[in-house]
C-alpha cells in the first residue's frame, strides 16, 4: 500500500486515510436518498434506482482513487440529475431509457475527449466568467426544483410562481429542514445534509407524510435499469443537444472539482496544473459510463471530497473507503426509498447555495464578463433548462466582446459552442 499510494511521499499514512473517508461519505451520503427519488420522477424504478447510485459511487470512487490517486469520491451529479428527470424526460418528453443512452454517449465523447488531448483546449478555451456562470446557473435550478419540490413555489397564472401555501404541514417542515441543514452545516457539523433529511422525515411521521418501511434490508433488484439505456435511440439527430450538454456540464464540473480539491490537498503543481489529470478525467468518464449502464444520471467528482481531505486525505486509498461505505449503504434501501420529497428538497435548496458561491468569483467590474455570467445564470432557471442557459451564455459572450471590439478575446471553443447553440436555436 506504501508504494501503490505514495503515503510517505505525500505526507500521510494508512490510518489517516482511511479515518479520512469517513467524513467524505458521510457530507456526501445525501445523494443515496436524493437521488433515486430524482430519478423516480423520470419513471425509474425507485429501489433500483438506489442501488445503482450506491454501485455507481462505489466503482466510481474507487476507480478515481486506484487509477489516478486522488482522494476524490464519485457519485451522481446534482444539477445533471434534475436535468435528466426534469428538462430532458419530463420537459423534453424523452424517455428515461433514451436519455440514460445520451449520459452513456457523453461518457465516450468525455473519455476520447481525455484520451486525445484535446481537454486542455476546451477547458481552457471557456472563459471563466461563463464557467461561474454555468455553476452557480445549475445552482439556482436545483433551488427552483427544490422549492417546488417542497411546496413553497407554486404555479400561478397571472405572476408564472407564486408562494405556496405556507399553512401546509409539509411546507413548514421543509423550509424547518432547511433551516437545520443550514445552521448544522454553519456549526461545521460533519453530515449535516442528511442529519437534516432523516429529522425532516422523523418530523413528518405524526402528520402521516412519512410511512418508513424499515431501515435495513437487502438491496432491491437493479434488474428493472441494469443496460436497460438505449443507445440506438440517443444516436438520434435530435438528442445531439441533450448529449452536449451532459458532456460539457460533465467536464466543466470536474475539471472544477479537480482543481480546487487538489489544490486545498496541495497535491497541484507548481505552474498550477493537475498532476495526473488525465488519469483523473478518465476515471470520470468511466464513472459516467458506467453510471449510465446501471441506471443512473452522470456520475461526477464530489467537491465534498474537500471534508476528507481537510480530515488529511491525500492519496487514493481515502477514495478507496469511501467506495467500501456506500457498497455498505447498499443494506439501507427501506430508509432511502422511503423519504418523502419534501424531506429531500431541503438538500436541493441547500446544494444551490453552495453553488451560487461561483457568482463572487466574476470580475464585476467588466460587463463583458459579468453579464453572460449574470445571463446565463438566469436563463437555466428561468427556461428550466441547463442546456438552454448554456447556449443563451456562450452565445451573449461572443456577441458582447465582439461589439466591444474585442472578439480577439473569444477562443476558438467559445465561438465554435455559441455557433452550434445557434443552430440548435434555429432549428428547434
Amino acid at each position: 500500500m506504501e508504494r501503490f499510494f505514495g503515503f510517505r511521499e505525500r505526507g500521510t499514512d494508512a490510518r489517516t486515510e482511511v479515518l479520512a473517508g469517513a467524513p467524505t461519505f458521510l457530507t456526501m451520503a445525501y445523494i443515496i436518498i436524493v437521488n433515486p427519488s430524482i430519478m423516480a420522477v423520470a419513471g425509474i424504478d425507485q429501489g433500483a434506482a438506489f442501488v445503482a447510485t450506491c454501485l455507481a459511487a462505489a466503482i466510481g470512487s474507487m476507480l478515481m482513487g486506484l487509477w489516478a490517486n486522488f482522494p476524490i469520491a464519485l457519485a451522481p451529479g446534482m444539477g445533471l440529475n434534475a436535468y435528466f428527470a426534469f428538462a430532458v424526460v419530463q420537459g423534453m418528453g424523452v424517455s428515461w431509457q433514451v436519455a440514460l443512452g445520451a449520459v452513456f454517449l457523453s461518457g465516450i465523447l468525455f473519455l476520447v475527449i481525455s484520451l486525445a488531448r484535446v481537454r486542455e483546449w476546451l477547458v481552457n478555451g471557456i472563459p471563466l466568467s461563463l464557467k461561474l456562470g454555468i455553476a452557480a446557473g445549475i445552482g439556482f435550478f436545483l433551488g427552483l426544483i427544490g422549492m417546488k419540490s417542497m411546496g413553497l413555489v407554486v404555479a400561478h397564472p397571472a405572476t408564472l410562481v407564486g408562494l405556496g401555501k405556507l399553512s401546509d404541514p409539509a411546507v413548514l417542515l421543509g423550509v424547518g429542514g432547511f433551516i437545520l441543514i443550514a445552521g448544522l452545516s454553519a456549526r461545521r457539523i460533519p453530515g449535516a445534509i442528511v442529519i437534516g433529511i432523516l429529522a425532516t422525515a422523523a418530523a413528518g411521521v405524526p402528520f402521516g407524510l412519512t410511512k418508513l418501511g424499515g431501515i435495513v434490508s437487502l438491496p432491491p433488484s437493479i434488474a428493472p435499469t441494469f443496460l436497460q439505456l438505449d443507445i440506438a435511440g440517443a444516436l438520434g439527430l435530435g438528442i445531439a443537444g441533450i448529449v452536449f450538454t451532459f458532456f460539457l456540464v460533465d467536464l466543466l464540473d470536474n475539471t472544477g472539482t479537480l482543481i480546487a480539491t487538489t489544490h486545498r490537498a496541495g497535491l497541484m503543481n507548481p505552474d498550477g496544473t493537475v498532476p495526473n489529470l488525465g488519469r483523473a478525467l478518465q476515471a470520470d468518464s468511466g464513472g459516467a459510463i458506467l453510471g449510465a449502464t446501471l441506471g443512473t444520471s452522470t456520475t461526477v467528482s464530489y467537491i465534498e471530497s474537500a471534508a476528507g481531505i481537510q480530515a488529511g486525505g491525500r492519496t487514493g486509498l481515502t477514495a478507496v473507503v469511501v467506495g467500501l461505505f456506500f457498497l455498505a449503504a447498499l443494506f439501507l434501501s427501506p430508509l432511502a426509498t422511503s423519504i418523502p420529497a419534501f424531506a429531500t428538497a431541503p438538500a436541493l435548496v441547500f446544494v444551490a447555495c453552495l453553488m451560487a458561491q461561483a457568482l463572487r468569483d466574476v470580475a464585476w467590474d467588466e460587463p463583458t464578463d459579468y453579464v453572460p455570467a449574470v445571463i446565463t445564470t438566469l436563463a437555466m432557471p428561468f427556461t428550466f433548462s441547463i442546456a438552454t442557459g448554456i447556449g443563451i451564455g456562450f452565445i451573449t459572450y461572443a456577441l458582447l466582446k465582439t461589439l466591444a471590439g474585442r472578439a480577439a478575446e473569444v477562443s476558438g471553443a467559445v465561438w465554435l459552442i455559441a455557433a452550434l447553440c445557434v443552430a440548435k436555436f434555429a432549428l428547434a
